[in-house]
C-alpha cells in the first residue's frame, strides 16, 4: 500500500516544509505533522532529529519507490 503524505514544500537547503495527506486533504506544516506522527495518528511514519529539529520521515520497508517525496 502507498503511503498517504506527499511533501508540498521544501525549504531552500531541501528541509520537507509542508505536506500533503492525500487520504484526509489535510495540509500541515512540518511541526504539525510531527505532533501528528507523535500522537500515533500515522503510523507508517516516524520522527527522526536531524539539525537538531525534528523531522518527520517514512518508516523503512522492503520498497524504495514510497519515501516522502
Amino acid at each position: 500500500m502507498a503511503k498517504s503524505v506527499r511533501v508540498t514544500r521544501e525549504s531552500s537547503t531541501g528541509r520537507n516544509e509542508r505536506f500533503h495527506d492525500t487520504n484526509t486533504g489535510r495540509k500541515m506544516t512540518r511541526t504539525e505533522f510531527v505532533r501528528r506522527i507523535e500522537r500515533g495518528k500515522y503510523p507508517d511514519y516516524h520522527v527522526r532529529k536531524i539539525g537538531g529539529r525534528k523531522t518527520p520521515v517514512s518508516n523503512p520497508d522492503e520498497r524504495e519507490g514510497n519515501n516522502l517525496d
